[in-house]
């Protein structure tokens, strides 16, 4: 643990070690809390045909934050030895030396425990589940070491809370919650691929595998395919559901902000590629938003 220096007082000492925490686990980016969420809700929605009980929604709400919030801290120690030579993420915590290893370890076993915690006012079958987010959310990070679709591993981490929702809920896991499941996955790697450019050249220098250079001269044109694939399984969750047009009205636009995407990307630039995953935000919301006033409004089934 860190010592406060002579000159500084014990307040301003917790101060900078609870805002390098906050950084460490981006709680100050929420981002990527969002971009759990809106599939999260998806599922509950869909699981509890309607506004799910508000205790469910809020120990996943929370287990989002947490849970992100975890995978951030596992992210930055599975990378501390090659942060420090990407320029986007030479300042974070652990490379600047502001956190040790060892504390964020800890820190992550904190937000694990406290996640588990909230996951044990569910039932049996959800607390088993939730192991199973624990590995991917482990695993994740050091996959970019081993295999160029760790966006995938990914995709299947931000998925997991999907079956976890029906199951929380009691409702049939076959077919909508794999089609969700398949949907966000999809998603996820298209998003995350975007993210994945912002970084590829420092990526080649330092030997980190993704799939922005997997697919190489190809990145846009398999974003794009994998963002139609995501919104077919979404058309047949709507179809299976009996789902009217407010449903497809979020498809529609979701698939709007994809353009919009693909066009912010045109030229690959750092800064273009990064505002294009950031946009992903609002493609969930209003998918999010079809979904909640289909059922709302009585048209869902």
């Amino acid at each position: 643990m860190h010592q406060p220096p002579a000159s500084q007082s014990l307040f301003e000492h917790l101060r900078d070690r609870l805002d390098a925490y906050i950084q460490l686990s981006r709680v100050n980016k929420p981002i990527g809390i969002y971009l759990l969420l809106w599939p999260t809700f998806w599922a509950l929605w869909i699981a509890a045909d309607g506004v799910p009980p508000l205790d469910i929604l809020l120990i996943f709400a929370a287990g989002v934050v947490l849970t992100r919030a975890g995978g951030c801290v596992i992210n930055d120690f599975a990378d501390r030895k090659v942060d420090g030579h990407v320029k986007r993420t030479q300042a974070r915590p652990i490379p600047s030396g502001r956190v040790s290893s060892r504390e964020a370890l800890y820190l992550f076993a904190v937000l694990m425990i406290l996640a588990f915690i909230l996951v044990l006012y569910t039932n049996y079958t959800t607390v088993l589940m939730s192991f199973g987010g624990l590995l991917l959310a482990f695993c994740y990070p050091f996959m970019k070491r081993y295999t160029h679709l760790p966006q995938v591993v990914l995709g299947a981490a931000f998925s997991w809370a999907i079956p976890m929702a029906f199951t929380a809920l009691e409702a049939e896991l076959m077919p909508n919650a794999w089609l969700l499941f398949l949907a966000n996955l999809l998603w996820t790697v298209a998003y995350d691929t975007y993210y994945a450019m912002v970084d590829r050249d420092d990526d080649l220098k330092i030997g980190v595998k993704s799939t922005a250079i997997l697919f190489g001269d190809a990145d846009r044109l398999i974003i794009g395919l994998l963002q139609g694939l995501s919104l077919l399984c979404l058309v047949l969750v709507g179809q299976n559901l009996g789902l009217g047009a407010w449903y497809y009205g979020g498809l529609v636009a979701a698939a709007g902000f994809f353009v919009y995407q693909a066009w912010l990307a045109r030229t690959r630039m750092r800064d273009a590629c990064f505002r294009a995953f950031l946009n992903n935000h609002y493609a969930g919301l209003v998918i999010f938003i079809g979904l909640a006033a289909d059922y709302g409004l009585g048209t869902g089934a």
